[in-house]
């Protein structure tokens, strides 16, 4: 990662938001304001706005809102090519700096390279300082100098290594903004969710929430974590992904905090640190393969069940209330991600990627490390050692995560006349189906066996 030269607190400089929307904790801020003026700037990239699903096109939007609120209603707001857009508005202001924290992903360092390049043209510098991680990815490597491809070794290495303390704020930052030079409100229209909730957005909502996850959900959350009919976790993914908090912030705050909940949170953390660490070295992971002999099993084609699948009518309780949860909030429980991946996969045998994509279309929290490499890691295929003959069983994951059925009830309306756990096997229950609910479109026990017959042909 490159680090930011001194510089005067004269001109202006740019201040370029991407993953990054907050103003606390924020080194790229710091070094924006001894620029001077500082112009804050965000690109609505089609390259990323396309394919995005309107749950985070919706979520953006209320994030960015949130932030120009913080900003006094100066945020510039541009629509187009960043190469373009980026070297325009420079010019217009006349900074000789545009300040960004550094991308890690694949598309974001192409990016970025194209726009520093557009940037020395004109005799103006793309300054790249921190990343939206504790520790920029590429950074850890083993004995051999080389990048990590198991978990547990690489967060002895991430915690032996540790991370600077959060940034602290600037004494002043002029900021200017629209009507200063810059046209800059081009928002796009917020696409209309329907009955489909989302949390509130911004900093202090996720300061707020964090918070409140200290003071009452962080002592229990090594065992609250794993159930989905309980609210145990932060439910912070979203503000990671979008940087409305830092990772560092959350660390500095766990250090604190002596409990097994406090380890095991900061374990998560690392976990997130790890996929982006692993996308960093291996981009062609997020699309293909990590270990490329399971790409010879044989997969169906998406077709109905799959579509079953996505809209929650398959059957199996669990993973149609995992399925309901995701069209409903914008965010499902993460043993319940696991659950609905490997049925998927193992029982429905549609590819990876297909799964990937659907939830990268409903979540509020899409990221393309974690989402992409955590399906990898339930096909088999990832990095870790989740061989592909472990194959969830839908019910009795659901008895066990969700032992009263109370998950199932609040998402499947069909079976909340069935009490107790009772909810998980509607079909031993006389009035099972008396509401609607369908029945199941495949047999687990036998698609669990081709499954693995399956792998066991390519394994040879």
């Amino acid at each position: 990662m490159a680090s930011s030269p001194q510089s005067s607190r004269e001109g202006t400089g740019v201040l370029w938001f991407r993953r990054d929307l907050r103003l606390h904790d924020h080194p790229a801020l710091l070094q924006a304001a001894r620029d001077g003026e500082v112009l804050p700037l965000f690109v609505v990239d089609p390259a990323l706005w396309g394919p995005s699903g309107d749950v985070r096109r919706a979520y953006l939007l209320r994030s960015l809102r949130a932030l120009d609120a913080d900003l006094g209603g100066r945020l510039v707001v541009e629509r187009g090519e960043p190469v373009d857009v980026v070297r325009s508005v420079a010019r217009r202001v006349g900074a000789r700096r545009v300040h960004v924290s550094a991308d890690a992903g694949p598309y974001g360092r192409r990016r970025d390279d194209e726009v520093a390049a557009a940037l020395a043209d004109d005799d103006r510098e793309l300054v790249r300082t921190g990343t939206p991680y504790a520790i920029g990815p590429g950074t850890i490597l083993n004995g051999s100098g080389k990048p990590f491809q198991v978990f547990t070794p690489f967060s002895r290495a991430w915690n032996e290594h540790g991370w600077p303390e959060p940034a602290g704020l600037p004494d002043d930052v002029r900021w200017i903004g629209d009507g200063e030079g810059v046209d800059g409100r081009h928002w796009p229209a917020e696409p209309d969710l329907g009955d489909l909730e989302l949390p509130e957005a911004g900093e202090e909502a996720a300061h707020d929430r964090w918070h409140e996850f200290l003071e009452h959900g962080l002592a229990d959350y090594g065992g609250e974590r794993d159930r989905p009919d309980h609210d145990g976790t932060s439910q912070l993914s979203h503000a990671l992904k979008w940087g409305e908090l830092h990772p560092r912030t959350l660390l500095a705050d766990l250090r604190r905090k002596r409990s097994d909940g406090a380890l095991t949170y900061r374990t998560e953390l690392c976990w997130r640190e790890f996929y982006a660490d692993v996308l960093w070295n291996r981009p062609d992971s997020a699309r293909e393969y990590y270990k490329p002999q399971l790409a010879g099993l044989r997969y169906a084609d998406p077709g109905d069940d799959f579509t079953a699948w996505a809209e929650g009518r398959t059957g199996y309780p669990v993973v149609d209330a995992g399925m309901r949860q995701l069209r409903s909030v914008g965010w499902m429980h993460n043993r319940v991600r696991m659950i609905v991946a490997s049925f998927l996969v193992k029982d429905l045998h549609v590819e990876w990627q297909h799964g990937a994509r659907e939830f990268l279309r409903w979540l509020r929290d899409g990221d393309l490390a974690s989402n992409n490499h955590g399906w990898q890691w339930v096909a088999g295929s990832g990095t870790d050692a989740s061989p592909f003959f472990r194959v969830f069983n839908p019910v009795t994951q659901g008895q066990k995560f969700d032992p009263q059925g109370d998950y199932v009830r609040r998402y499947v309306p069909e079976l909340r006349h069935v009490p107790g756990k009772a909810a998980h096997t509607p079909w031993d229950v006389e009035d099972g189906y008396a509401h609607g609910y369908p029945e199941r479109i495949v047999d687990h026990a036998l698609e669990r066996k081709v499954a693995l017959d399956d792998y066991a042909r390519v394994k040879g």
